[in-house]
């Protein structure tokens, strides 16, 4: 029996990776290691804040009728929410490292094609290039 073919890459025209300097990916794994550690320090502190307000919501919530009870669950869940945000850009810049050691950094995963430049340098963590994102935001 016949495997089927792999949808993101049927089609897709073979395309000549560049390699980059070894200064350039040194620069590009040291900007990302950065905003890695940034983004640890950041979810740490959400973390020991979340858990400070529990403490006091716990202590303070004597006499807090149903309002006040449905109030603080919506700010717990909002902090957590916060939370799992951050520990998702985490999540998308070691994959970028990821990608950067095995050399598939700055290369659309989909098309295979270049993420331009200008892209990178706002979002470092891009795995698609403008195209083939807008194509998975439309779904």
């Amino acid at each position: 029996m016949a495997k089927p073919a792999d949808t993101r890459t049927a089609g897709r025209k073979p395309v000549a990776k560049a390699t980059r300097s070894t200064a350039e990916t040194e620069k590009i794994r040291a900007a990302l290691a950065a905003r890695r550690d940034e983004l640890r320090a950041e979810y740490d502190q959400t973390l020991s804040e979340i858990t400070e307000l529990q403490r006091d919501r716990l202590t303070d919530s004597a006499g807090d009728d149903q309002a006040d009870t449905g109030t603080k669950t919506l700010e717990r869940e909002q902090e957590i929410s916060l939370a799992n945000s951050i520990l998702e850009r985490i999540t998308q810049v070691e994959r970028a490292l990821e990608r950067l050691d095995e050399g598939g950094y700055g290369w659309c995963e989909r098309c295979g094609n270049p993420i331009p430049v200008e892209r990178l340098a706002a979002f470092p963590s891009a795995t698609l290039c403008v195209t083939c994102k807008q194509l998975e935001e439309r779904r």
